[in-house]
């Protein structure tokens, strides 16, 4: 696939847009002010593979607590502001690496201009967030309701006031909770600008329905080059939504971090408990950060030759099982020893 190029900015240390790899981002569900909770999560949510966090500041006490979450965490911040463009200000003045704001909703240019101008000194990207239910009234009705030529039309009325005021560290969002939506808004916006584009799936649901409509549609879309940073929006824990944006990414050959397990879906000629063996194989390699593709299979009959573009994999045997390596048998081993092994194999590469 061949990616859109877009321009790059900077979310703290981490490049966003341009050549960058596309990275995962979540949002916590702590109460910010509690800053042990907000820290406590944040750093799980880092050993889960988030590249940048996203938290509520829905006062003064959230945004001055930004600066000692900032202390204790190793990711970018970006500080999600709701109408009240002084909370804003607060968040940088305390070390916010971003901002999320939907410029509609800040109230008069005056206001916007006073974030913009902060912004500019300390040299702070915006995203700008529109959702389907965040469109001015007159774009609803010139456009006749919620569609990709309405949402379209309310960014780039909020990109056009930020251009007007000399800024273009921007990064732009238009979600949608229906799939088919998100995809045509995306790809409209994507002919019209050259900003980063941050995708997403608004209120896709709980974590399996979410799961699958969050991978159509950010897949879809990553797989036609466009994108540049995912969030994958669940209801529920939120290391479950970098889990999913990053297998998205693996799935589509766009992350090189972490291990990739392939395992077949079982059948009469499985003789090994292969679903319990899968499901503690994720626990014990989920630290590994190499870039590897494992195989899991049930049977040495197709095991090896079916996942020959693993790395290394394992097919398992009415008592004993196979290691391979690139499809070629390794060696022999106990079935109660087969995942010790594997592990063993796996970290000494």
């Amino acid at each position: 696939m061949v990616r859109k190029k877009t321009r790059k900015i900077m979310v703290g240390n981490v490049p966003v847009g341009g050549d960058s790899p596309i990275t995962v981002q979540s949002m916590t569900n702590t109460i910010t002010k509690d800053i042990d909770a907000t820290i406590n999560q944040i750093k799980e949510l880092e050993m889960a593979g988030c590249h940048i966090i996203r938290c509520a500041i829905t006062d003064i006490e959230d945004a001055k607590a930004v600066r000692e979450i900032k202390k204790n965490i190793n990711i970018p911040f970006i500080a999600d502001i709701q109408y009240d463009y002084k909370l804003a200000i607060a968040a940088v003045e305390n070390g916010a690496d971003c901002l999320r704001i939907n410029p509609g909703n800040i109230g008069s240019v005056k206001k916007v201009k006073k974030i913009i101008n902060i912004c500019k000194e300390r040299q702070i990207p915006i995203r700008i967030g529109v959702n389907s239910g965040s469109i001015k009234k007159e774009y609803l009705e010139k456009y006749n309701g919620v569609n990709a030529d309405s949402m379209v039309e309310s960014a780039l009325e909020h990109i056009r006031l930020m251009e007007d005021m000399g800024y273009e560290e921007l990064k732009i969002s238009l979600k949608a909770s229906s799939v088919p939506l998100t995809i045509e808004t995306y790809k409209k916006i994507s002919q019209i600008v050259d900003y980063p584009l941050h995708l997403g799936v608004t209120e896709a649901g709980p974590v399996w329905r979410g799961t699958v409509k969050s991978a159509v549609g950010m897949g879809t879309l990553l797989s036609m080059g466009i994108g540049d940073t995912i969030r994958v929006s669940l209801t529920g824990n939120p290391i479950e939504e970098v889990k999913v944006g990053r297998e998205i990414l693996r799935s589509l050959g766009l992350l090189e971090e972490g291990i990739e397990i392939i395992s077949c879906p079982t059948c009469g000629r499985t003789k090994i408990q292969l679903i319990k063996l899968v499901e503690e194989a994720e626990r014990r390699l989920k630290h590994i950060k190499k870039p590897l593709k494992v195989a899991i299979m049930g049977c040495p009959v197709n095991g090896p030759g079916e996942a020959k573009e693993a790395d290394i994999g394992i097919a398992g045997g009415q008592g004993e099982g196979l290691i391979f390596k690139k499809g070629e048998v390794y060696k022999k081993v106990a079935e109660e020893s087969l995942l010790d092994e594997l592990i063993k194999e796996i970290e000494s590469l």
